[in-house]
């Protein structure tokens, strides 16, 4: 790419087991910061800050800045580097209870996720949702693509419908694998998160919910019938108005809620 490269802002080497490949590409760094940056009062908490090219940016509106970082070799780095502006958790962000961060207001949360906890750091964090205001994500492009799916599609399965259950899907832009260090096989893309004041639909039993949308996405290519023969009857499917011989992928969140409902306890 054309657009000014930072890698080379420190000689710390990206290490395969935290899945790190460093954003590098300006242009993208300050993209992704003018689209986080429109809430400065907000606290932000940023996960995985690595070499800070995107710390940097988020600091140019902002006073002050937290961050979850695994690696302990880049945390002195980071502190010589920002100084108090930059207060550091080192700590696994699966483990992370980032209520703790929110100081009486919402909280924002960005991240450049390694793609080898994408999905179930999103799954955690769905879990903190009552005190997050919005979450931007940098991702595998198909990722992305599951997030904002729609029904009847082939990216169409459990993380989008548990993701869609508790927030607002936007994708934001797609990177190219040049804007990272070393560089992926993969494109990636931006996603912003906005948790719903309420849940999209109305579920009487939130984990017995996610406990079934898991079991009917467990075989994708199985019907309903079988799929979710251990929660029901095929004519108790049909009597909830869904035809049992239909494929996972095809229902949509206000049916899945159906289902939930309709189960027995």
């Amino acid at each position: 790419m054309n657009s000014k490269s930072t890698h080379s802002d420190t000689s710390h080497r990206a290490r395969r087991r935290f899945g790190q490949n460093f954003l590098q590409d300006e242009q993208v760094i300050h993209r992704i910061a003018s689209a986080v940056n429109n809430h400065p009062t907000l606290p932000l908490v940023e996960i995985g800050p690595g070499r800070g090219a995107l710390t940097a940016a988020l600091l140019e509106s902002r006073e002050q800045l937290q961050a979850v970082e695994l690696d302990r070799d880049l945390i002195e780095p980071l502190q010589q580097r920002f100084g108090d502006r930059l207060t550091l958790l080192q700590a696994d962000a699966l483990t992370v209870d980032f209520c703790r961060f929110t100081e009486g207001q919402p909280l924002r949360i960005i991240g450049n996720l390694p793609y080898n906890i994408s999905t179930p750091l999103l799954f955690h964090l769905l879990e903190h949702a009552p005190c997050i205001y919005d979450m931007h994500f940098m991702l595998q492009q198909e990722v992305v693509a599951r997030l904002a799916a729609t029904p009847g599609s082939s990216a169409w399965g459990r993380l989008s419908v548990m993701v869609q259950y508790r927030c607002r899907v936007e994708p934001l832009l797609s990177v190219p694998p040049e804007a990272f260090y070393p560089i992926p096989k993969v494109w990636s893309a931006v996603v912003r998160l906005t948790p719903l004041p309420q849940p999209a639909v109305a579920v009487t039993d939130p984990e017995r919910f996610a406990a079934l949308v898991t079991a009917a996405f467990s075989q994708r290519r199985k019907t309903l019938r079988n799929t979710l023969r251990q929660w029901f009857e095929a004519d108790a499917i049909r009597a909830l108005g869904i035809d049992p011989g239909r494929r996972p992928e095809t229902l949509t969140l206000a049916e899945f809620a159906t289902l939930s409902n309709g189960a027995l306890p």
